[in-house]
């Protein structure tokens, strides 16, 4: 496989680095023919458009190819999103992090009829030094282009990532950052709950393959105009083999998502799997708009959210938890359901939470919650020696794959 070395090209002032790859890398396995692709925006080139005609849209003769299938992603010039975010103003930007600046754009194209029409969207570009976002976008790429599902934000483009744009923004700018006045009502609070359930529950069952998400958390889950939830952000998802049940980060590198959020057996495991994406299902954080980050004062005792509302519920004061800005105007026996649900999810062995399938009939209704005892179950581990061969032969596994 040819390499590239930075070195050998421009100046870092002359270059917007995107990394794409047109086949899938499977984690556990060899990443098939990756390709890196560079935009450079010389002074005679300013616009920056790819000449690889692998990657073109359309070829010579004007005929279709895979970028403008009907359903797919489709690939736009540096230009075009240039254009559509006015210059990547100052303005237009939604957000900032470690991999990169989000901005909001307006993206201005002709139909099938040759009318003009204007989409809002949002461009992800991701930052051209941070050795990690360049991975992030790989993984982001290759799995959220084929996902085609109501509750997950939509890929509209490619290059630098389009999605659709939400006009209501993710969920903990509501949960905790609202007035009193537009605090989400009861019914939308349990709509979006449902939605995310039913999002994770095709990426562990309905996709073709099994997808973590691994980073489950309310910035991470978008509102519509309608406030329906849409799941984004899979920087750090991954795609199993069907024989698999967990994806393996190595050890040194670090537990990936956000502290919090992170099941316990991640810790001692390296490995990202459905039970740790149902710990941060986030029940709990919707009913209470409490984050699982911070500590609660309660009576001057801390707490963390989940043994806060578990010591509420050893109380049979659990209702206690939701939401005071709410008030009376929710249903108490859902929300009942939704914190005992929320506790069942949050248990500290991996095998005791429910399933997506059973989360999603608890919270419609047709299936009761499972039994939750009032005392917080003890977290345990194997010994260290049985941990440290189970941590040897992970890998062995990735090393000889």
């Amino acid at each position: 496989m040819e390499s590239l070395e930075m070195d050998n090209l421009q100046k870092k002032s002359d270059l917007l680095w995107l990394k794409i790859s047109d086949r899938v890398g499977v984690p556990g396995g060899d990443i098939i023919d990756p390709m890196w692709s560079f935009i450079f925006r010389t002074r005679e080139e300013e616009e920056g458009v790819m000449r690889s005609p692998r990657y073109l849209a359309r070829s010579r003769d004007g005929t279709c190819r895979s970028g403008c299938l009907p359903g797919m992603p489709r690939e736009y010039k540096y230009k075009d999103s240039k254009k559509a975010t006015n210059n990547f103003h100052e303005s237009m930007k939604l957000g900032q992090g470690g991999f990169g600046v989000v901005y909001k754009g307006i993206l201005q194209e002709k139909d099938h009829n040759h009318n003009n029409t204007a989409t809002e969207i949002v461009v992800k570009k991701f930052s051209r030094d941070n050795i990690q976002s360049k991975d992030d976008f790989l993984a982001e790429l290759t799995i959220i282009h084929r996902l085609r599902y109501k509750h997950l934000v939509r890929l509209v483009g490619k290059l630098l990532l389009l999605y659709d744009f939400m006009p209501n923004g993710s969920l903990d700018k509501h949960l905790y950052e609202a007035p009193n006045q537009t605090t989400l009502n009861w019914r939308c609070r349990y709509r979006i709950l449902a939605g995310v359930a039913s999002a994770l529950h095709y990426l562990h069952n309905e996709y073709d393959q099994k997808v973590v998400h691994r980073d489950l958390k309310a910035s991470n889950i978008l509102l519509d105009s309608e406030y329906n939830a849409r799941l984004g952000d899979f920087g750090l998802a991954r795609a199993l083999d069907n024989e698999r049940n967990s994806y393996a980060e190595l050890v040194l590198a670090g537990v990936p998502g956000t502290m919090g959020y992170v099941a316990p057996e991640c810790f001692h495991t390296g490995r990202a799997t459905p039970e740790s994406d149902v710990y941060g299902f986030g029940a709990l954080e919707v009913v209470c708009s409490r984050s699982p980050g911070i500590n609660i004062n309660h009576h001057q005792r801390l707490y963390s959210l989940v043994d806060w509302v578990q010591m509420l519920h050893r109380e049979g004061n659990i209702e206690e938890a939701v939401d005071e800005r709410l008030g009376n105007d929710y249903v108490v026996d859902e929300a009942k359901r939704l914190l005992l649900l929320g506790l069942a999810c949050s248990h500290p062995i991996a095998s005791e939470r429910p399933q997506t399938q059973d989360i999603c009939q608890i919270i419609s209704g047709t299936m009761l919650v499972p039994n939750v005892p009032i005392f917080k179950p003890a977290f345990t581990w194997p010994s260290m020696v049985t941990a440290f061969s189970s941590t040897e032969s992970t890998f062995s596994n990735i090393f000889s794959s």
